[in-house]
């Protein structure tokens, strides 16, 4: 299973708190940028966050929460980041800011909200390289896994078996030691202020990885 840490709650400031992922053998920096529209927070200008993760050693997992997410692409891709994930629920243009992430070498990520039903996602299975599960609101970290969750996972699982498809599953929201016990079948799980509250991101980063 793969690790992508993000770095939205921590007890450090951002700098310090990127470089001390860097340091961990954490997969991916997880990175969430809000526009304050699909989700009541704003976090980010693009030319900001191209500035503080230019140069990173490690790959990037960007996952938007903003509308129009296909309006953010060709910036974001100057990163080169491994995916960029944005939400079903967040465009009616869902499959030309597939095609227009993929034109840029970038791997498609599709994200739906905990209230969103899982069939939502079954036309655009086939074109997506990740599926994001969120288990909890997206825009603010430090929340509580949802237990619904792992009906979710275990629904989608059995989805691209009984389809054939290759997309992988990541898991978003209140993981640590003990959550992640709920979905060991996925291949990617995002944890953040379980990491980066800890006095040791690396013996953090060890113990999701246990499980």
């Amino acid at each position: 299973m793969e690790v992508a840490v993000s770095y939205l709650k921590s007890k450090y400031d951002t700098k310090t708190t990127l470089k001390l992922i860097e340091n961990t053998s954490a997969n991916y920096i997880h990175v969430d940028l809000m526009d304050g529209g699909f989700v009541p927070r704003r976090n980010f200008e693009v030319d900001d966050v191209i500035k503080l993760l230019s140069g990173t050693n490690k790959d990037l997992d960007i996952h938007l929460m903003a509308f129009d997410p296909i309006i953010y692409v060709e910036e974001l891709a100057k990163l080169k980041p491994t995916y960029i994930t944005f939400h079903v629920e967040a465009t009616h243009d869902i499959v030309n800011t597939i095609e227009r992430i993929k034109w840029n070498n970038i791997k498609v990520g599709l994200s739906i909200k905990p209230n969103t039903d899982i069939l939502e996602l079954m036309p655009y299975l086939s074109l997506v390289d990740l599926v994001l599960i969120m288990s909890v609101n997206p825009g603010l970290g430090g929340q509580e896994f949802m237990v619904d969750t792992v009906n979710r996972v275990n629904n989608l699982i059995k989805i691209r078996e009984e389809n054939k498809l290759n997309f992988k599953i990541e898991v978003d929201g209140g993981i640590n030691e003990d959550t992640i016990k709920n979905v060991l079948g996925v291949d990617m799980v995002v944890s953040g202020s379980y990491v980066c509250m800890s006095d040791n991101f690396e013996d953090a980063v060890n113990k999701l990885r246990l499980n």
